[in-house]
C-alpha cells in the first residue's frame, strides 16, 4: 500500500507513521506537510530514510494532485489545531482546514483514491457538560473555526466517495507541541513555572494516548464504514473507540 500522510511531521501523524513502520514495514509512506510551527522534521528524523517528505501546502492543488496521484489511501492529519490559535486568527485556520481539506479529498475523488481517513476532532461537538462525552450521534455544535470537518461527509453523501471521519479527543505523548497543556504543565513544573489555569478550572478533559490513537485509526483505515465517523471517549472508563467497525476497543 502506498500512503499520503498529510501532517505526517505533526504531533499525531508523526506518531502514526512511526507506528505503520513498526507494525506495517511494506507500506510506503509519502508524508505531505507544511513544516509550520507544529510540524517538525526533527520527529521523523529516524526514520527519514524509511519515507518519502515533502513540504508543501495541502491547498496546493498541483501539489496535492500530483501526490494522490501516486496514493492507494490518503491520511489527512494536516490541520491547524490550536482552539486558541483559531479564535485570534481563524484565516489560517480556514485556508488549511476547510480549502486543504477540499482539495485533497477533490483530488482523491478524481483519482478514485479507493480509501480517505479523515482524522477530525471532537470540537465538532461543541462543550460538553460535566461527566459528558461525545458518540457519533451527538449533536454537532462546533464552538472555533478550527472546528470544521463536515466537508468529508459532503463527499460520501454527493459523490458516494468512500471517506471515513474520525473525531478523537484530546492527545498526549511523544512529539508534542509544548503549548498543549499536559507538556506545558510538566516543563513549567521542572522549570518552577506557575501552572495555568483554563477559565475557573472546572473544565474536564478527555484524555487518550496518542499510540492508543493510531492503532484505532489503523483499524479504521482498514476496515471503517465510509460515510461514518468514529469517535473516541473516555467517560468512566478506559478510553475506547466507539465505532461502527467493532474492532477498535
Amino acid at each position: 500500500m502506498r500512503l499520503l500522510v498529510t501532517g505526517g511531521a505533526g504531533f499525531i501523524g508523526a506518531n502514526f507513521v512511526h507506528s505503520t513502520l513498526r507494525e506495517r514495514p511494506q507500506v510506503s509512506i509519502t508524508v505531505l506537510d507544511a513544516m509550520t510551527y507544529a510540524g517538525s522534521r526533527e520527529s521523523l528524523a529516524d526514520v527519514d530514510d524509511e519515507i518519502r517528505m515533502v513540504e508543501g501546502d495541502v491547498a496546493d492543488a498541483a501539489l496535492v494532485d500530483a501526490l494522490v496521484a501516486e496514493a492507494d489511501a490518503v491520511v489527512h492529519f494536516a490541520a491547524e489545531t490550536h482552539v486558541d490559535r483559531s479564535i485570534a486568527g481563524g484565516r489560517e485556520f480556514v485556508h488549511t482546514n476547510v480549502l486543504g481539506t477540499f482539495t485533497l479529498l477533490d483530488a482523491a475523488r478524481r483519482h478514485q483514491v479507493p480509501r480517505f481517513l479523515h482524522v477530525g476532532t471532537d470540537e465538532v461537538y461543541g462543550s460538553m457538560k460535566p461527566s459528558e462525552f461525545a458518540h457519533e450521534g451527538s449533536v454537532l455544535e462546533p464552538n472555533s473555526p478550527y472546528a470544521a470537518d463536515l466537508l468529508a461527509r459532503s463527499f460520501w453523501k454527493t459523490y458516494g466517495y468512500p471517506v471515513v471521519t474520525t473525531r478523537c479527543s484530546n492527545n498526549y505523548g511523544p512529539y508534542q507541541f509544548p503549548e498543549k497543556l499536559i507538556p506545558l504543565m510538566i516543563a513549567n513544573g521542572l522549570e518552577g513555572k506557575k501552572l495555568p489555569v483554563y477559565g475557573d478550572g472546572l473544565n474536564e478533559r478527555d484524555w487518550i494516548f496518542v499510540e492508543d490513537h493510531c492503532r484505532a485509526l489503523d483499524c479504521v483505515l482498514e476496515a471503517g464504514r465510509p460515510g461514518r465517523s468514529t469517535t473516541s471517549a473516555t467517560g468512566n472508563r478506559s478510553p475506547t473507540w466507539i465505532s461502527s467497525v467493532g474492532c477498535c476497543a
